[in-house]
């Protein structure tokens, strides 16, 4: 019956949609020392049972065509809905994606050290309604599959919750004991203004972020795992002075990046313990430079190396014109990044600047005012690339429910009806 009802939405949404419309490092010697640790996080953690890297064929394209959803829609569709109620709210949503041109969906299940799926390592997300006995992750896989979707599960490893929130965490989950012991609270979990983050120091918080990764590939079928830029939240050192000091390394930002390099190499190791034929993608920020110098994210490591990621998506929102980061020359930069590399360059786009002041573009701060064609001729310049892998559009709500006054409004739609003349074929 429920398939039933599932297909039944899937036909009517279908008929409706169609209808509408240089880094230079000078201690990498000391990152390089520090990766030997990847290997506790890859195979020695999977029981021998799970290693069946076949059972479960991804469903993966060779170009994507990739769009985020943010744990924020959830509110509207999930939040005191039924079984029924979220499963027509996601379809509804998937298909009008899929109308775009979408093909890849990148869908937010853990934002906050929480879970939009069963999970027995976090407490369910704020959206996720006390009384409901459905799952789901579940239900947004099987529709977006039933739609030729790609489904990537996206997660934040690091970022968990407000100290509000941390104090009413239930007191089985690990996170939760942290917060609570005297040694660990201020190291393994570590406040910046009021929210807390995981310090990936630790070997003990790299496995327990590594065991959340691992905790939905053995039990979805889920097409990718996908991080963003979510790493270290602040430069100050602070942060993580007593596990620095202990550590007798001089250079904070290379061990910093050292951290972060071994986390992102256990989540890859991870993944691939488990099916080979997942993808793990990240998406960091567009400015190379500031993945380096605020969050110490090693993406040249990761894009030159095996061991990192799949592909990488790179948020590119920027407009042509903008005065320190002009789209093609950040484009260019990603490129020369990825060259003679196995990992795939996706281009990350967004809607939600059109028919607004960009104020950190300098001269370019009127460019999305002034041209209301921006995302589109950025989608139509990646597309025309033989060189790239796809695109993803930030983000579902931006696009399909934008704010703003009647001009943004229309402005979005008429850019949804140029996005899908590029990016559907016959």
């Amino acid at each position: 019956m429920r398939r039933t009802i599932v297909s039944l939405i899937l036909l009517i949404s279908t008929i409706f949609w169609t209808g509408c419309s240089e880094i230079s490092h000078s201690s990498l010697d000391v990152v390089e020392e520090l990766e030997s640790e990847v290997k506790l996080h890859g195979n020695s953690l999977i029981p021998n049972e799970f290693l069946q890297e076949d059972t479960y064929k991804p469903l993966n394209y060779s170009t994507q065509q990739a769009m985020w959803f943010t744990y924020m829609d959830y509110e509207n569709i999930l939040l005191d809905k039924t079984e029924d109620e979220f499963t027509k709210n996601i379809i509804e949503r998937f298909v009008k994606a899929k109308s775009l041109g979408i093909n890849t969906i990148y869908i937010q299940v853990r934002a906050f050290c929480d879970a939009y799926y069963n999970s027995e390592l976090f407490p369910r997300g704020e959206y996720f309604s006390p009384t409901s006995d459905f799952d789901p992750l579940t239900i947004m896989i099987n529709s977006a599959h039933s739609l030729n979707l790609s489904i990537h599960a996206w997660v934040n490893p690091m970022r968990a919750k407000t100290d509000i929130e941390m104090q009413a965490m239930p007191n089985g989950f690990l996170p939760k004991q942290w917060y609570d012991d005297e040694i660990r609270k201020g190291t393994y979990i570590v406040q910046v203004e009021d929210r807390w983050f995981l310090n990936p120091a630790y070997s003990e918080v790299k496995t327990f972020i590594t065991d959340g990764i691992k905790e939905i590939v053995l039990n979805y079928e889920v097409d990718g795992i996908h991080i963003d830029d979510y790493f270290y939240p602040t430069t100050d050192s602070s942060f993580d002075m007593a596990s620095f000091t202990e550590s007798e390394i001089s250079d904070l930002a290379a061990w910093r990046m050292g951290n972060i390099n071994i986390m992102v190499g256990g989540i890859y190791s991870t993944i691939k313990s488990i099916n080979k034929n997942i993808l793990f993608g990240i998406s960091p920020q567009g400015s190379i430079e500031k993945n380096y110098s605020s969050q110490y994210a090693d993406v040249a490591k990761w894009c030159k190396e095996e061991g990192y990621c799949d592909y990488i998506v790179p948020q590119i929102y920027f407009g042509f014109n903008n005065e320190t980061c002009p789209f093609e020359q950040i484009v260019y930069e990603w490129q020369q990044l990825t060259s003679g590399s196995k990992v795939k360059l996706i281009i990350g786009v967004c809607t939600y600047k059109i028919g607004r002041e960009d104020p950190w573009a300098g001269v370019g701060k009127d460019e999305w005012i002034a041209d209301l064609n921006v995302a589109s001729r950025e989608i139509e310049y990646i597309m025309n690339n033989q060189t790239l892998n796809g695109m993803a559009i930030f983000s579902y709500s931006s696009t399909f429910e934008p704010s703003g006054d009647e001009v943004i409004i229309n402005a979005v739609a008429d850019e949804c009806d140029n996005i899908r003349g590029i990016l559907v074929r016959d």
